[in-house]
């Protein structure tokens, strides 16, 4: 595998976790009121997107491979829950 292939394989393997990052950083900015400043919205989506390639790794080593629909639901509720705690959505 050449280090285009290997560029290749890394970003496909990164995009599920950025895009749900910023979905749900967006949805957050959107539904919660006063919540709309560029810099946290950035800090939100860097947080969530470090978080969700982690649970991305930790499927790739659980199962072996990656694409499991398990790790893209694990991703997508850990993501939504650390959205709520960034909001303090408790107080709500």
């Amino acid at each position: 595998m050449g280090p285009i292939d290997l560029l290749n394989q890394l970003l496909n393997f990164a995009a599920p976790a950025l895009v749900v990052a910023m979905l749900t950083a967006s949805a957050g900015t959107m539904f919660a009121p006063g919540t709309n400043s560029l810099r946290r919205y950035v800090a939100q989506s860097c947080l969530q997107f470090g978080l969700n390639l982690a649970v991305l790794g930790v499927g790739l080593w659980a199962f072996g491979q990656d694409g499991k629909m398990l790790t893209y639901a694990c991703m997508v509720l850990l993501s939504a829950t650390c959205q709520w705690l960034l909001l303090r959505g408790w107080r709500q």
